[in-house]
């Protein structure tokens, strides 16, 4: 992918005067995962507190999908229990991405724990939440 000349661009924003928002850094943090670029994400997201932008859902999970595509799944799962210590609200989507970062670095027990603490919260579980699960049972 031309995930590099993407995040050039979103480099140029500031150049330009063009502004920054919430939307714009989900796109990039979103992108990065592409190129398994999820030190680029975590810059991203320290950016957005920097400059005062609100995370949403999307910055989230985009985050943690970034993480789990880099092959690194326990930040994934870092990040998405500090999503449950801010304003945002985790959904299915969330929980998907951190039990596919969970699969993707053969870590069964987390995956497991974080379907478990699906099932006692109010996010429902969907096709991909359970394909993730079993695949990252597979490892054990």
């Amino acid at each position: 992918g031309q995930w590099l000349l993407a995040l050039q661009l979103f480099g140029e924003m500031v150049d330009v005067s063009v502004g920054r928002n919430t939307i714009t850094y989900n796109a990039a943090v979103g992108l990065l995962a592409e190129g398994l670029a999820w030190e680029h994400a975590l810059q991203l997201l320290l950016e957005m507190e920097g400059a005062s932008l609100q995370k949403d859902e999307i910055t989230c999970c985009a985050a943690v999908s970034t993480c789990g595509c880099g092959g690194q799944w326990q930040l994934a799962l870092q990040l998405f229990h500090q999503i449950a210590d801010s304003r945002v609200q985790r959904n299915t989507i969330t929980y998907n991405a951190v039990v596919s970062a969970c699969d993707k670095g053969g870590a069964w027990e987390h995956a497991l724990q974080v379907l478990l603490e699906m099932g006692g919260g109010s996010v429902q579980k969907d096709t991909v939440t359970y394909n993730a699960a079993v695949s990252a049972c597979s490892f054990s």
